[in-house]
């Protein structure tokens, strides 16, 4: 069984998983969404629940600085109360304070152009926060 890990934004939801061991995350792809027309890419993340055979989701809940909850905090966690309605599986908020930035970090420092770095951006901060997660388990 696999945990798939989402970092979730108002365009995009960045989606990672883990090895069957649960030790290891890497970023699967970026979904398009729009929460304004209320679609949230659901229909692609059953098809890839169903093809990893996940049997959890690690959702990043990005915290303010002194840890308060914020806006996209709040879209956040009713995006993770959908996924257990939607789903029926068990679904972790993760603190996702600078996930995205270390992100960009390692992007940088392998010299990925700005117009590259875009496209996957989301992918790899899902993996950050996997592996965050995955991580504080050992």
């Amino acid at each position: 069984m696999r945990i798939l890990g989402l970092d979730v934004g108002t365009k995009t939801v960045g989606v990672a998983v883990s090895d069957e061991m649960g030790w290891t995350a890497q970023g699967l792809e970026t979904i398009q969404i729009n929460e304004e027309k209320k679609e949230f890419g659901f229909k692609r993340l059953k098809e890839i629940i169903e093809e990893y055979d996940a049997d959890s989701i690690v959702v990043g809940l990005p915290k303010n600085m002194n840890g308060t909850i914020g806006p996209r905090g709040e879209a956040c966690q009713m995006y993770a109360e959908m996924l257990k309605e939607t789903f029926g599986l068990p679904v972790q908020l993760w603190d996702e304070r600078l996930s995205t930035m270390a992100a960009e970090r390692i992007l940088i420092s392998a010299d990925v152009s700005r117009k590259k770095r875009k496209k996957v951006i989301d992918k790899l901060a899902a993996s950050v926060i996997l592996q965050g997660f995955l991580d504080s388990k050992k």
